[in-house]
Formats: structure tokens, sequence, C-alpha cells
């Protein structure tokens, strides 16, 4: 009970690349990368399960950028042909590969990632991929010219690697949807339905992320705009309650979405954002108990799975690793409350 997890990301080692930076180059080359990355993977696995963490990732050591990770080895995307474009409803800009014919996975992509991390952790494992809504958003469409039938075919694929990660012993498929708190309309005519079409028969645990974005300037300026209560959840929640998704991670902890939304979910499982990724101050155990009890006024603590807001890969890995502790420890206190 109360399973704690994270979002995904953490912050690589400053040998492996630039710390504090998204899209960060790597510092290495050729075999010393590989053997880098697997490295990395294994530090990550460590440091979760030291800080109590119970279902681990690889914390997305082995990827520049959460969407690059997966779409880097698609055919039908030109990374040479690179375009500056407005993404996430042009909160900021970015550089984007095109889209130049019909997408198609070259083989497997996380395979050997899921192989590396599954022989280096007894722990349940997560993995997080790109959702196809998200996906669309962070790429520029030379050819579809449809965001939905482009999605379409990202799900079919995304269904392809996540069948055979499950396969090779994955628990957790995550899909990370922040676009999910931007394009309400779409979400509602085709971008739900891209997710079922994503996790269509799958066995293993699958869950949808839904954040308001790691803790970089351009999405805290933009959560200044939203008001005093963050209500975008209350759009998109009735949906999520009807798909084939089988948990919900969203942001509480020092944002203001009303915590009564998780009601709205249903018998989803609901990843509880616990730790706020936006500062370097770290939360007592205390704080991130309240989050979980405040959590359990409206969902049943056997659905509720502590988490943090989002990746933590802009943080340091001094910071990250101790709000991992904090993480870990305001679950346990919460567990000894209920006698478990």
């Amino acid at each position: 009970m109360l399973e704690t997890t994270i979002a995904g990301s953490l912050p690589k080692p400053e040998w492996l690349a630039p710390p504090n930076t998204l899209w960060a180059p790597w510092r290495l080359e050729g075999r010393a990368l590989e053997e880098g990355k697997r490295d990395a993977v294994r530090l990550a696995l460590h440091d979760q399960e030291q800080a109590g963490i119970d279902i681990v990732t690889d914390g997305e050591q082995t990827r520049r950028h959460f969407v690059w990770g997966f779409v880097e080895q698609l055919d039908g995307i030109d990374f040479s042909k690179l375009v500056t474009i407005g993404i996430r409803a042009d909160r900021y800009k970015a550089s984007a590969p095109t889209v130049t014919g019909p997408v198609r996975r070259r083989g497997p992509v996380h395979g050997d990632e899921v192989r590396w991390a599954r022989a280096n952790t007894v722990r349940p494992l997560k993995l997080t991929i790109p959702g196809p809504m998200t996906i669309v958003d962070t790429i520029h469409d030379g050819y579809y010219g449809s965001r939905e039938r482009l999605a379409m075919d990202l799900a079919a694929l995304i269904n392809e690697e996540a069948r055979e990660l499950e396969a090779l012993g994955l628990d957790v498929l995550q899909l990370d949807e922040p676009a999910f708190n931007v394009y309400m309309d779409e979400v509602r005519d085709w971008g739900v339905a891209a997710l079922d079409r994503a996790v269509e028969g799958l066995r293993c645990r699958t869950a949808v992320h839904i954040c308001y974005g790691y803790g970089i300037k351009a999405n805290t300026d933009w959560k200044q705009t939203l008001g005093s209560e963050w209500r975008q959840y209350e759009q998109t929640f009735p949906a999520l309650a009807r798909s084939r998704i089988g948990g919900v991670s969203l942001e509480c902890a020092g944002s203001h979405v009303p915590i009564a939304l998780i009601g709205l979910l249903g018998d989803k499982d609901v990843l509880v954002g616990a730790i706020d990724v936006a500062t370097d101050r770290i939360e007592t155990p205390g704080e991130v108990a309240a989050v979980i009890r405040e959590a359990m006024k409206h969902v049943p603590a056997a659905r509720i799975f502590p988490c943090t807001n989002c990746g933590m890969v802009p943080l340091s890995r001094a910071v990250a690793r101790a709000k991992l502790g904090a993480l870990g420890a305001g679950a346990a206190l919460v567990r000894r409350e209920l006698g478990r």
C-alpha cells in the first residue's frame, strides 16, 4: 500500500551530461557513452532503492530528452531537418525534427534499456514513453497534415514497443502527456483514443502522466497566469476514467490543483505528486505525508501511489536525492499510521 514511484527522469551525472540542462549534449562518445549510460542507470536505480522508492525507473539516463529518446529511433522523422516551433501552445520555442513520411519503428527502441534495468533491480520496474499527443506537439509535421492521424500512427508504434517491453519483464508502462493540460478539445476529440490505442492489449500496469511541466522558467511563468485554482484536470479526468489507462500521475505538491479533482478518476490508480520539482527546497517527510493524507480523503489508500510532480532532470543530483528520501520517508510515515 502507498507504493512510491517517480514521474520518470532524474539528473544525470555531470560526467555524462551538463547538469541543470534540458536537451543536454552528451559528454562522452562511442563505447564510452554506452558504458556511461549503463553506469548512470545503475546509479539512478541505487539512489531510488536507498530512498525507499518501491517502483523504480531508469531515471531516463539514456535519453537526451524525454520525447527524443523515442522518436530518434523512428523512420519518417528527419533530425537533419530541425525547425524551430512553438510547443505547448507556444509556451516556449524548441528545435524540432521534421516528419517527412509515414512513421515506423526501425526496430526495438527501449528494449536494451529495459533488459539492463531489469537485470540491475529486483523491484518493480517502470518505463516512461512520451504519449502520442505530446510527441505530435514536439515535432514538426511536414507529411501528415493532421495531428490526429499522426498521433494514431504513433500510438500504434508505441503499442508495438510496449508489447515487447512487457515480454522483457516491464511491470509498469507510463505515457507522458503534458500536452493534455493544454489542448483540452483535442484530448476530448482524439487524445484519449490515442492513449487507448497505445496500451491496447497490454497486461502490465499502465499510467499516464499529466503535469504542468518541468520546473523551468517558461513553465513557472505560465503557471502564474492560471489563477488561484488550476482546474485543467477537471476537463480531462472524466474521459480518462472511461479509458483503458490503469492510472493517472498528476501534480499536487506546491500547486493550485484542487486535490478533490482526483475523485473524478473513478477506479483508476492515482500517482499523487507529493514532491515539487520546481524548487530546490527539500520537503520534509511530514509535508509529503500531508499531501498523501489529503489524497486519501478522495481516493482509497490502496489506489494511491505517492510520486513526484514531474521529472527531476533540471535539478542537481544532491537535491533530487534528498527529495527522493523525503518521498520515501513521507509514505512510510503514513503507512505506519495505517498499521501497514
